[in-house]
């Protein structure tokens, strides 16, 4: 599991692991997540290829929510 950059206005990025993207892959097609740009400065530093999928862990006073993005050349 690989993280971005750390700040308090931007929200976790976690890299997903090949047996958690296979597990989310049976509820969602690979074309019907969002896409976040290679070059975000939120996941610059992890330098990932295409189709990586990233798991976004927005944290609030009483609860998390959580998103997926796939790793877009675009």
């Amino acid at each position: 599991m690989s993280e971005g950059i750390k700040h308090v206005l931007v929200p976790i990025h976690i890299v997903l692991s090949d047996s958690e993207k296979e597990e989310l892959l049976k509820k969602y097609s690979l074309n019907s997540l969002p896409k976040i740009k290679r070059k975000d400065p939120a996941i610059l530093s992890l330098n990932l290829e295409p189709n990586t999928v990233i798991k976004i862990e927005r944290k609030f006073r009483s609860f998390k929510e959580v998103y997926y993005r796939v790793v877009s050349n675009e």
